[in-house]
């Protein structure tokens, strides 16, 4: 009886159809594919499956952990928004994990811009980083991706290690909205406790949250109390 080729004996192009079909199809079987950990191609094709469905026993696997190190050295976006965040709010190495951020938001993943935004709106100090901010939540906002992204990060940070969290310090004083005229501004901090509240008990006002606040400024306000009370939740 003739047997089937293993996979070292696969012509190169052939096997690189294959193991980038393998890549966006289960990163577990990508895994107990042989030769991929050394092609960049492939593993830049991986599809990393949602933060909530991720098996978090592969990062304490010694094959799972080479795999997602090779991933995040040939600069996996996905990997590297992961990486990156357990880092600036678990480990606290902000200035390596800042770049880190920014790359993968550079890349065009919207998790990571709406970290990045987060990120600028907190730094109180510096106008080109809140104005850099406000044009990444625009973009999100009217994408209607906030929700998705804000899930995304509460998964990575919560699900693996939810009790070694710290999340950046707002400041009670600061906000985004610096308007003297807005009615609203200041007082997205009330409406996040209020609207948390009302989610625990099931009701219908803790849905929707700042979606009904004209001013976008007061929206990403809200959107910051949310961020930043992650390990809250």
């Amino acid at each position: 009886m003739e047997r089937l080729s293993n996979v070292f004996k696969l012509p190169h192009d052939v096997w690189l159809a294959i193991a980038i079909e393998v890549a966006t199809t289960s990163i577990e079987d990508l895994c107990r594919f042989c030769m991929t950990c050394c092609e960049d191609t492939v593993l830049r094709m991986v599809a990393v499956p949602p933060s909530h469905d991720m098996n978090w026993l592969w990062l304490r696997d010694p094959v799972g952990c080479r795999f997602f190190e090779k991933c995040i050295e040939i600069g996996h976006p996905e990997l590297l928004f992961w990486e990156a965040l357990r880092e600036l709010y678990i480990q606290y190495y902000h200035a390596i994990r800042w770049e880190m951020l920014q790359n993968a938001a550079r890349n065009g993943l919207d998790t990571a811009k709406y970290a990045l935004s987060m990120e600028f709106f907190i730094r109180r100090d510096d106008s080109n980083a809140k104005k850099e901010g406000l044009e990444l939540f625009r973009t999100l906002e009217a994408g209607h991706l906030l929700p998705a992204c804000y899930s995304s990060c509460f998964a990575v940070l919560t699900i693996s290690w939810p009790d070694e969290v710290q999340m950046p310090k707002k400041g009670e004083e600061y906000t985004v909205c610096d308007s003297t005229r807005c009615l609203t501004r200041g007082h997205m901090g009330l409406l996040y406790d209020y609207c948390r509240r009302a989610a625990e008990r099931g009701s219908v006002p803790g849905v929707g949250g700042a979606d009904h606040i004209r001013c976008i400024h007061c929206r990403a306000d809200y959107e910051v109390e949310r961020y930043v009370h992650i390990p809250r939740v």
